[in-house]
This record gives C-alpha cells, structure tokens and sequence, in this order.
C-alpha cells in the first residue's frame, strides 16, 4: 500500500452526529434499543442520555453530515486538492459521496491501476459507517465499499492506524496524538470530534464542521506521507473547497 501510486489513493474522512440531538428525542422503540446496546454502561454516574451524547459513533443512532476526500494531482512535487460535502439532508450527502467513489473506482477499469480508499481508523469507522448508513438511506453501495467475501488483500482500504499499529490490532491511536508525535500539522479549526454534535445542533454550524473535516483530510495525507517517509506536501499545494448541499 506504501508502493502506490498517490494519484490512486482517495484520502477520506467522516463527522457524524447522533441522529437527534437528545435522548428524550427518540422514538420510544429507538430508546429501548439504544438502552440494550450500551446497557453495561450504564450506571449512576454514566446515565443513559450521558452515554447518548456518543450516539454519532455508531452507524444505527447516528447519522454523516460532512465527508470531505483529498486526492494528489501526481506522484512527483504533487498538488493536493480536498473537496468537501456537508448537509443536513444525509441522503443528498450520501448519494454524492457515491457518486464521487463511483468516479474514482471506474478509472481502473480504464488503466487497471488499483484505488486505494485511506482514512485513519477507516477500517473500523469512516468506511463501515459510509456503508451501512447508505443501506439505512436505500443508496445502493459503491463497488470500492463492498467488501463481503473478499480476501484480506483483496479489500481496497488503507488505514494510518493499522499502519501505526506494527500488527498490534489491540492498539488505538488518535489522529492528533499521531500527527504531533509524527510532527505533522493538524487541524487550525479550535474543535475536536467532540464538538461536532454540538456545534451542529447549538450552533447550527454545518461550514464550520465541513472545514474541520477538511482539516482532518490534509493531516490523513500527510499522515501517509510521513509513513512513506516523503515530504509533506506544502501549504501553498494544498487546494480545497466546500460544497454545502442544500
């Protein structure tokens, strides 16, 4: 995965939201559900509506709300342009983001060049999550996202974190923590992960989200680049834009 090509790799990330802001507004067979996934958890100081805060984190109480991918225009001193889409609409954002995968996988029917999908933690987020969210929408899976029955080496993901993790499968590791260990340079926006419910729901702030998403791209791919022990690629070579879809 190191060996390829940059121009064939998509660089991708993900923030996601609890499908509503609280607890109290689930349906009250929703509600039931959710209180048997995390029901170890629960507890005097962790109540339900706590853990719920985390609902975004899995694909059945949560919902996408910005995907942003970076792609590198060449192999040699490369151009990296990030595009992001952001709405509250999910179906409208997920039929996108399908139709710019779809774009991507059909060019190694032309060229036989394998794509590569990379995300940090991708394999146990980011790609999962895209897939079974398009299930829930009825958006028919893009070939690159399905992956049932094939071989390990047959599945077109890359993941920063596995490569960080040297075979330990036990091991997690934040992109930030990895960027500032790796001295690469992170996100400019003054939020984390952790905001991202709330400044969509309080604040209503979609844009902000999306450039925080795109933030996320750029460390993702210099993250990788770090790896093939390459330069990082510079500011100025970094083009990106925002497509908010209404």
């Amino acid at each position: 995965m190191l060996a390829a090509d940059l121009r064939d790799i998509l660089f991708l990330d993900i923030e996601t939201v609890p499908a509503v802001y609280r607890f109290v507004d689930l349906d009250p067979a929703m509600q039931a559900l959710f209180e048997k996934k995390v029901g170890y958890k629960i507890s005097e100081d962790m109540p339900v509506d706590k853990l719920y805060e985390k609902a975004g984190i899995w694909a059945e109480f949560g919902k996408v709300v910005s995907v942003a991918m970076g792609k590198f225009t060449r192999e040699e001193d490369p151009e990296f342009h990030i595009r992001v889409y952001a709405s509250h609409d999910e179906r409208k954002l997920l039929e996108r983001v399908r139709e710019v995968l779809d774009n991507f996988d059909r060019r190694r029917d032309r060229d036989r060049s394998p794509r590569l999908l990379c995300a940090h933690n991708g394999k146990e987020f980011d790609f999962p999550y895209l897939a079974r969210r398009m299930l829930v929408n009825r958006i028919s899976l893009p070939p690159i996202l399905q992956v049932h029955g094939k071989k390990p080496w047959e599945v077109p993901f890359c993941d920063t974190m596995e490569l960080w993790s040297f075979g330990d499968r036990k091991h997690y590791t934040s992109l930030e923590l990895l960027c500032r260990l790796l001295d690469v340079p992170v996100s400019k926006e003054n939020m984390d992960g952790s905001d991202v419910a709330r400044v969509y729901y309080e604040e209503g702030d979609l844009e902000r989200i999306a450039r925080y998403c795109g933030h996320d791209v750029e460390a993702l791919a210099n993250l990788f680049l770090r790896f093939k022990e390459a330069p990082l690629t510079e500011p100025a070579r970094i083009k990106r834009s925002v497509e908010i879809l209404e």
